[in-house]
């Protein structure tokens, strides 16, 4: 997720002995909007696909039972000073169960923050726009690439601007797993 499921008294993650990593089908989308930040509707699955481990501030993690099928293959991680303000892409998986690439811009990068809010994303792709409002509930976690690699993943959406959000270095998420 690039953050964690957090108590929503505290703010902290929650405590996490074990857990299963399920699927999902999307059934719908709330379009965010100025003071109303959207969401993906879904229904998990039943089938279990592994096992979630860790539930930390930079994200959950677990075991897949196997590796996933993926159109995009593997990609290189960058390092979090090899981002740089401009052009990315995000992934993300929309009602039709298809993963996409969109347009997005990267900005405000603190290469020393730690948290879920490294630097800012910018839904810059029409057709996602046109389908969310830009960033919404639901996204977390959708990767962040930019030059051909892995640099983070989105974990928020700002409820003021529904097309601006924040982003976690890939680099910050992989720390925490160790």
């Amino acid at each position: 997720l690039g953050h964690g499921i957090c108590d929503s008294d505290t703010g902290k993650p929650m405590p996490l002995g074990r857990g299963v990593l399920l699927g999902v089908t999307i059934n719908g989308i709330n379009k965010g909007q100025r003071g109303d930040p959207g969401e993906i509707r879904g229904s998990f699955k039943s089938e279990k696909l592994g096992a979630v481990i860790g539930n930390t501030d930079r994200g959950v993690f677990g075991i897949y039972s196997e590796i996933p099928r993926s159109v995009y293959g593997a990609i290189r991680v960058a390092r979090k000073d090899e981002v740089k303000g401009g052009a990315a892409t995000i992934l993300c998986t929309l009602e039709d169960g298809v993963t996409r690439e969109y347009k997005a811009e990267l900005s405000s990068i603190d290469t020393s923050a730690e948290g879920g809010r490294c630097f800012t994303v910018k839904i810059t792709d029409p057709e996602l726009i046109k389908q969310t409002g830009g960033i919404v509930q639901g996204m977390s976690g959708s990767p962040i690439i930019q030059n051909g690699k892995l640099v983070g993943a989105v974990t928020h959406v700002l409820v003021s601007d529904p097309t601006r959000g924040y982003g976690i270095f890939i680099e910050n998420m992989l720390d925490a797993m160790e």
